[in-house]
């Protein structure tokens, strides 16, 4: 879809009061006759900053009359807000001392994309997954308890987190701590329905009024020694909120439950959050707002605006800049692998935690629809429905990002392997991501999946190996997964016809001498680039496990290096394995393993931290060179 973005501003707008707020106190300073100014403000300013920078868009948007009201009504950073997801998080930035930065978050060397506690106090928590702000937040309340501390707690959890299981365990812990807890849910229509209209708006203000609260609370101490009467009062409450509420599953759990209100309305808001903050036990605050609020476009493609690249003004002067890759992205190869091998299957099911967009799966969504689920933020439950689905003789097929695939291995385990069922996964986002950094980075998946029985894995180099590769992974009887990174590849041609190719078989891409390059994945161009300066072999090595072990000895017997190339963590991932067959047949060769240190990668470009990695053609190149050299081996080739 071609996206408008007449309305984004690309000067920067006047924001004359927003300028002045660089920390929260000089927000709580203000009377309340100046929030909905401050609200304007940094709407415009947010429609303006992402803008220049890219970024998530739409939620933040969402929630700017909430940020201003807990900021203005908590005393930040001392009392804690717990944001979830962490898409929301771009007004909390702005209006914690970061506002001049935003115009490059996401950048290398500047703001995350998400919270983060290493760069600002007022980022309780880091988070980039979702559905864990109740049980930080949780916990940060019962450590103040422990420490005699009177600070506040805040989970906003939203934008569908709270489909979680997890987001339902920390209620029901919560619920039986009595902790003094505030939940936001900030419902905008990508969770649980909402339910619209004054007579829940007019019933919300009266649950959150001092003066009901107070009828409550002394109604329950004198009737609490006549338990008919009060019982029968406590039945004809539930039954009052049950008309106007969506339900009464916050209260059965324990919570105190309140709303749904305007989210937009930034003085209800204060007013109701001001009358509910100092309440003791949990409390959970409903509010229904519109993600991508005062942007149209948004509003009414909340999905597809979800996040936007950055917009660059048109110039005068044309200049042509360089040509990019054109071809499809991986998770289109994906996708339309997925519609083909449908038409050839019927038992083909695809399943996905709330990855439709992201992860390709549209068209197959549309022409496919009896046999797509896309069963919400909940990555458990995506891995064991599969695993049920093949129990029936039927062929799962579940696309997930690596990232994500990390919140289900004990169901990848012990589900799937263990009973070695027929699914297959489709591993997007592998290796480095780019802007969204390290919580969203695929560098572990080889390492907690080569180590499963039963299990192959597949790391195709280009677009067609790609698509050759899902299908035998498909075709292959047992638990499969092939992991692609995000992007568009070398721009390879994609055979349309399907090959299903020697599990656990390499191919030599390049002969040379004494160095062979063991290419995993997509590093395969740096590899040759490399290679032509240094007339070294390079193999694509397509298969993690099973590893090519005839291939590994029989160049064992013409070189005198291997080098383990990887988009992954050194520690565990590939190079590991070629490691451990070499010295299980105690080949005469020496290893250099090249991939990623044994830390978090932050965000930037994914090139450009390629490089910083030392892991693009001149790194690669470097690195061999200077391992040479330290081996002190017999030159076979002047070029090195």
């Amino acid at each position: 879809m071609q996206k408008s973005f007449k309305d984004i501003p690309l000067t920067r707008p006047a924001t004359p009061l927003l300028d002045t707020l660089d920390t929260p106190d000089k927000l709580r300073a203000l009377g309340r006759d100046r929030l909905e100014q401050v609200v304007d403000e940094l709407r415009a300013y947010l429609l303006w900053s992402v803008g220049r920078s890219g970024g998530h868009f739409g939620a933040g948007l969402g929630v700017v009359e909430l940020t201003v009201a807990l900021h203005y009504l908590y005393d930040t950073p001392d009392d804690r807000l717990v944001w979830d997801v962490g898409h929301q998080c771009y007004p909390h930035k702005i209006l914690t001392g970061r506002r001049e930065q935003m115009p490059t978050i996401r950048q290398q060397h500047s703001l995350s994309g998400f919270p983060n506690r290493a760069e600002s106090e007022f980022d309780t928590f880091g988070v980039g997954h979702s559905s864990t702000s109740i049980s930080a937040a949780l916990g940060m309340a019962l450590g103040a308890e422990m420490a005699g501390s009177s600070r506040r707690a805040v989970a906003i959890i939203g934008d569908g987190a709270m489909t979680a299981g997890q987001a339902f365990e920390a209620l029901n812990h919560a619920a039986h701590t009595r902790s003094n807890l505030l939940v936001i849910l900030n419902d905008n229509n990508m969770s649980i329905s909402h339910n619209v209209g004054g007579l829940a708006n007019y019933f919300a203000r009266i649950w959150a009024s001092k003066s009901y609260i107070a009828l409550r609370e002394g109604g329950k101490k004198v009737l609490s020694a006549m338990p008919t009467a009060w019982d029968f009062l406590r039945r004809t409450e539930e039954s009052m909120k049950n008309m106007v509420s969506p339900d009464a599953l916050f209260e059965s759990i324990g919570f105190n439950y309140i709303g749904p209100l305007d989210g937009h309305d930034v003085n209800e808001l204060v007013s109701t959050i001001g009358n509910i903050r100092d309440l003791n036990g949990p409390q959970l605050l409903h509010i229904y707002t519109t993600k991508g609020k005062g942007f149209a476009p948004a509003e009414a493609d909340p999905i597809g605006y979800h996040a936007i690249n950055k917009i660059e003004p048109k110039s005068k002067v044309e200049v042509a800049a360089p040509k990019k890759p054109s071809g499809p992205k991986y998770q289109d190869i994906f996708g339309q692998w997925l519609c083909d091998m449908a038409e050839k299957d019927n038992r083909l099911v695809a399943i996905t935690p709330a990855m439709c967009e992201g992860s390709g799966m549209l068209k197959f969504s549309q022409q496919f629809p009896t046999r797509f689920h896309d069963v919400a933020i909940c990555e458990q439950h995506a891995v064991t429905l599969a695993a049920g689905i093949a129990c029936e003789k039927q062929k799962p097929v579940v696309a997930i990002y690596s990232t994500f695939l990390q919140r289900a291995y004990d169901q990848l385990i012990h589900d799937v392997a263990l009973q070695n069922l027929d699914v297959t996964f489709g591993l997007d986002r592998a290796g480095i991501v780019g802007e969204d950094g390290a919580t969203h980075g695929g560098v572990f998946d080889i390492g907690y999946l080569r180590c499963v029985p039963n299990l192959i894995l597949a790391a195709p180099s280009d677009e067609n190996e790609c698509r050759q590769l899902l299908y035998t992974c498909y075709e292959h009887v047992g638990p499969s997964a092939v992991r692609y990174p995000r992007g568009t590849g070398p721009g390879v041609v994609i055979d349309e016809a399907m090959t299903a190719l020697p599990i656990g078989k390499s191919i030599e891409k390049r002969r040379g001498a004494q160095v062979a390059i063991l290419s995993f994945g997509v590093l395969l161009p740096a590899a040759m680039q490399a290679a032509e300066a240094l007339n070294a072999t390079v193999i694509d090595m397509r298969w993690v496990k099973p590893i090519d072990e005839a291939a590994l000895i029989e160049l064992a017997r013409t070189h005198d290096l291997f080098v383990t190339l990887e988009d992954h963590q050194r520690m565990t991932g590939a190079g590991s394995a070629v490691n451990e067959f070499v010295h299980s047949q105690e080949l005469p060769v020496h290893v250099l393993n090249l991939g990623l240190p044994d830390q978090f990668v932050d965000h930037g470009k994914r090139e450009a931290l390629l490089q910083q990695l030392g892991l693009d053609a001149a790194g690669i190149e470097a690195s061999i060179r200077a391992r040479t050299r330290q081996l002190d081996l017999p030159v076979r080739n002047t070029a090195l």
